[in-house]
């Protein structure tokens, strides 16, 4: 039997106590269907239909749409170095009771912003890791919901990369002491923020410790990239090669080798970043870390969303140590 007074428009309350169910159960059955389970779903229809209630009824109460879940979008889901960053993302969100969402721009500015807008209206909030796009377009996405911007500093917004300009010193000396006077920098995406860091940490400390710098590329951020590099390398005589990430120095590792190359008998190489690659070929690398950057952003972005934090600039600058392996040497005729 109807339990509503004869004449009174049906309202979402009336629909709840009927089924004993809460209002915002009943709002999701008829706007988000699939946020209730079916049998709830159907026992809420049949009761609508029962007391006459209309779903365009125009003095229904908004509920919260908060969907917890926030998104982590990634330049290359591919890239060994993205790895620890979901694993640390995922535990922010999964000790919040939040969902991760995973999204790949396949290094491509164009697909970044093609897979954000497909994403925006399902997130409570995003991380934005290496991000192609430019500042003004960052900004302007934080004005929609709450961003955290990954390994890249934007003013105005809260950013957390690894301090890319003490790791970058370390190795620039670790070289310097072993011998060798003139240091190369295999560079990474124009479009990225670390690479632009790292180049200019390169070049400041070579100018600190009396070294020359020499910059080759850019080449793509992959093996195939760092391994095409490798003739150029030679061809100016390089004895050591700092390279944008491991993948890139993995990448050169493999192209001198089969250009008969010893490394590092005659050049040296390091890498960025301490990748499991990095581990497997004995690589010298900086050793970032990465899990604690991805546990950092999603937990700030959190804290966003449900604490209501001022978006602000706040900037994380995490350490980073030199991890030495097989891969660097004394410059040729200084052993």
């Amino acid at each position: 039997m109807p339990t509503t007074t004869p004449g009174r428009r049906v309202t979402i309350y009336d629909v709840a106590r009927e089924v004993g169910v809460n209002p915002s159960t009943v709002s999701r059955a008829f706007a988000r269907p699939g946020r209730v389970s079916s049998a709830t779903a159907r026992r809420i229809h049949e009761v609508a239909e029962r007391l006459g209630y209309r779903t365009q009824e125009p003095h229904r109460v908004a509920v919260p749409t908060r969907s917890r879940v926030i998104a982590l979008a990634v330049s290359d889901i591919t890239n060994p170095f993205y790895f620890g960053i979901i694993r640390g993302a995922e535990r922010a969100a999964h000790d919040n009771d939040f969902t991760l969402m995973v999204a790949d721009a396949r290094e491509s500015a164009e697909e970044e912003r093609r897979m954000l807008a497909r994403h925006l209206p399902l997130v409570d909030g995003l991380v934005v890791t290496s991000s192609r796009l430019s500042d003004t377009e960052l900004r302007g996405l934080s004005r929609r919901l709450p961003l955290v911007v990954l390994n890249r500093r934007v003013p105005g917004l809260p950013c957390v990369h690894p301090d890319n300009a003490r790791g970058v010193r370390r190795a620039v000396e670790h070289l310097g002491e072993l011998g060798h006077t003139r240091i190369g920098y295999l560079a990474g995406p124009e479009a990225s923020w670390a690479d632009g860091s790292r180049w200019r940490a390169v070049r400041e400390a070579c100018l600190e410790l009396s070294l020359t710098d020499a910059r080759v590329g850019p080449v793509p951020p992959t093996l195939a990239g760092g391994r095409s590099a490798a003739k150029d390398v030679v061809a100016r005589g390089l004895t050591a090669v700092i390279g944008y990430n491991d993948m890139v120095a993995v990448g050169l590792l493999k192209g001198l080798t089969e250009l008969g190359v010893d490394v590092p008998g005659q050049v040296s190489v390091v890498g960025f970043d301490n990748t499991l690659p990095a581990e497997l070929v004995g690589l010298t690398t900086v050793a970032t870390p990465v899990t604690l950057l991805g546990e950092t952003a999603g937990r700030h972005v959190i804290s966003m969303v449900t604490a209501h934090v001022e978006a602000r600039e706040r900037v994380s600058i995490l350490p980073v140590e030199l991890v030495v392996r097989s891969s660097t040497g004394p410059a040729p005729g200084s052993r």
